[in-house]
């Protein structure tokens, strides 16, 4: 993960206008931009479950799909905007998004049913930044999706064990639910997904 050092800091408004059409994947913290450098084992557990939830969308006919990329904009500062790993999309809200079309934006959690974030060693952002933004922000659902490991032994226990930890809102708050091993795993959002953490770990390998 890169930092931009700017001479000052941007809001999101100006992200957006200098996002580099085509390359690379960039967040705005805090009004810096942050460039985003996946691993390849990112990038495989990545696509492994975009084609696990791809299957469900299409052989459920479900309203969604996913996103390639989009940025997830903050519900308190005008200078944040997250670029999540996989992003589901319901079509039937993208008409309350006033930055869709133009700027492939969204703005409301409810236009987003689920939403997954792949940890890498900068875990504290994923299960501290990102789970209350998300919280705020009323995304429905949010994975995270620690494959190896990394995160503090407060949620993945001692010794560390990989674990996907599925986030479900209820009155405004994360409940959250995590699973191990072969245990599938419990998603209000995907009901028949037949998927475990042990799953992900083999397509990480």
């Amino acid at each position: 993960m890169l930092q931009t050092a700017p001479s000052q800091l941007m809001t999101l408004e100006e992200f957006l206008d200098s996002y580099p059409d085509g390359y690379g994947k960039f967040e705005l913290r805090n009004g810096v931009a942050i460039e985003m450098q996946p691993t390849g084992t990112h990038e495989q557990v990545a696509s492994f479950l975009a084609l696990k939830l791809g299957i469900q969308i299409d052989s459920k006919s479900m309203p969604y799909f996913i996103a390639r990329q989009c940025i997830v904009k903050s519900r308190d500062s005008d200078k944040s905007g997250f670029n999540p790993d996989i992003t589901i999309i319901d079509k039937r809200s993208l008409d309350r998004e006033p930055l869709w079309k133009r700027r492939s934006t969204i703005t409301q959690g409810t236009t987003i049913p689920l939403v997954v974030e792949i940890v890498s060693t900068n875990w504290q952002d994923d299960y501290l930044v990102k789970l209350g933004e998300y919280e705020k922000i009323g995304i429905a659902e949010y994975w995270i999706v620690d494959y190896l490991g990394l995160g503090g032994r407060r949620y993945i226990g001692n010794p560390k064990q990989p674990t996907l930890h599925v986030c479900t809102l209820v009155d405004g708050e994360y409940m959250i639910n995590p699973f191990q091993g072969e245990t599938p795993i419990q998603s209000p959002a995907f009901p028949d997904l037949n998927l475990t953490i042990g799953q992900i770990c083999t397509a990480g390998q």
